[in-house]
């Protein structure tokens, strides 16, 4: 599990933690047994970065992981903070590509290239992250994963960036690519805006991703991510997969964001 509460989770409309938030945070989620904390984005500045190498001050067990795009400086700027694993993300779908980069498959797959040769060179894990995979062309993504693998990066990000997705197509999504791209590890990224980052995250997990995003209580972008409680909990008893979390804890996790985000818990929240 890569608890994003620290980058998409503070990404939510009006939410910015504290510097010792995210710290009480961070260890937190590294008590009850989280195993990567994607925790900030280099690249928006000084206090940002401060906030990072604070992070990895701290020598958790969780390793960390920073969020780029696939651009060099970016990556330099997360190797400056003392991290030894980045996401670096890129627009995969036709509509991302020609009207928000203004380019061509071609120049997003150099650009992938270009920007995972760097970060291998500086022995760093990645995790290459496909922006809008759900709207992309699948046969992209596999060459997108080809050049992943063969420049040797660690995981490729599916993200249902807008959240249009639904479990069944989920499933059968994650387990093309899967078949298409065996060596390459999948990570699901899963976004609430029809209510469905949940069973969305599940399902990928089910089709054979190995790695999944949350946040706790669901904090992100718009109607936000996928809950850290709810996917763990939907794995351990509607699926029978343990995930070694440390559940006891949730409650005094899930009160302490809701106060620092200032994001009250509804009532009828599940879990």
């Amino acid at each position: 599990i890569d608890d994003t509460t620290l980058r998409d989770g503070e990404q939510t409309a009006g939410v910015v933690f504290s510097k010792r938030e995210k710290i009480t945070i961070a260890r937190m989620l590294d008590s009850i047994g989280i195993g990567e904390i994607e925790c900030g984005i280099p690249a928006m500045g000084k206090e940002e970065q401060a906030g990072i190498r604070s992070l990895v001050d701290l020598g958790l067990s969780a390793r960390l992981i920073t969020w780029n795009r696939a651009l060099v400086p970016e990556i330099e700027a997360s190797i400056a903070c003392g991290v030894q694993a980045v996401d670096i993300s890129l627009s995969v779908s036709d509509q991302m590509i020609v009207h928000k980069l203004r380019k061509n498959r071609e120049a997003v797959k150099e650009q992938l290239k270009v920007a995972l040769g760097f970060a291998k060179q500086h022995n760093l894990y990645v995790s290459v992250g496909g922006e809008d995979a759900s709207r992309a062309d699948p046969a992209f993504l596999v060459e997108l994963m080809q050049i992943t693998r063969t420049l040797g990066g660690d995981r490729f990000r599916f993200c249902d960036t807008l959240g249009i997705m639904e479990p069944f197509g989920m499933f059968d999504r994650i387990s093309f690519l899967r078949a298409a791209v065996p060596e390459v590890e999948i990570e699901v990224h899963t976004h609430n805006d029809l209510g469905m980052a949940t069973a969305n995250a599940i399902a990928g997990i089910r089709a054979g991703a190995r790695f999944v995003n949350t946040t706790v209580n669901g904090l992100g972008e718009r109607a936000g991510n996928a809950a850290l409680e709810e996917v763990v909990m939907g794995l351990k008893h509607a699926c029978g997969i343990e995930t070694g979390i440390d559940t006891h804890r949730f409650r005094e996790l899930s009160l302490f964001v809701a106060k620092a985000s200032h994001r009250p818990l509804p009532v009828s929240k599940p879990v």
